[in-house]
């Protein structure tokens, strides 16, 4: 049942991606799923190549931690944490910090370290194997490229809502979430986490 529901939730995912995904460059068209389905098989094509690959041990949280800003491009840090999990030979480490004023504006920053595992990777990623180009009246949201690492961006310009997710190394998210914000100030945030250093962190 587990697995059956794992392979529903890959699919939800790439179904929504693919249906909001905008037309790509003509060059790229015949390496990019056209459908839901080609998009479910590429994620679990890559979740098992990654798996064969072996499990491999998630760095110490709080490595993860030290890379957190000490403020959010002028908001102030209110929490931060870190923290290792282990299930089913499955290992995730995670640091994050919440970041606001007394006027409304906050932004979280959260480093997870899922080591590569293909199963965590694509749930928590499945953007990275897909191509999104979508704008309305309200925002946009889109897979991008940010210091040469896979993207994904997203902001709402009515509630001034967004964030950005980075794919790290192949295994460390990397997620900036604004509220009351613009998409500069998230940008500024993301900024100030030094991608070089994480990406070598073993």
């Amino acid at each position: 049942m587990k697995k059956i529901s794992f392979l529903a939730l890959l699919l939800s995912l790439s179904v929504v991606l693919w249906n909001c995904a905008g037309k790509s460059e003509e060059e790229k068209a015949k390496e990019e799923p056209k459908n839901g389905l080609e998009a479910l098989q590429k994620i679990a094509d890559e979740a098992e190549k990654m798996s064969k690959e072996g499990p491999k041990e998630t760095v110490d949280p709080k490595l993860l931690k030290e890379l957190l800003p000490a403020d959010a491009d002028g908001l102030k840090r209110k929490e931060a944490s870190s923290e290792k999990t282990a299930a089913m030979g499955f290992g995730v480490s995670t640091a994050k910090a919440d970041y606001s004023d007394d006027n409304g504006q906050s932004i979280d920053v959260e480093i997870v370290d899922v080591a590569g595992t293909g199963v965590a990777l694509m749930g928590m990623a499945a953007w990275s194997m897909a191509s999104v180009d979508k704008e309305t009246e309200h925002g946009y949201e889109k897979t991008t490229e940010y210091d040469g690492h896979k993207a994904f961006e997203k902001y709402n310009s009515d509630s001034k809502d967004g964030e950005i997710s980075v794919l790290v190394a192949n295994r460390y998210i990397v997620n900036v979430r604004g509220n009351g914000v613009g998409i500069d100030k998230i940008k500024s945030v993301l900024g100030d986490i030094d991608l070089n250093k994480l990406a070598d962190l073993k």
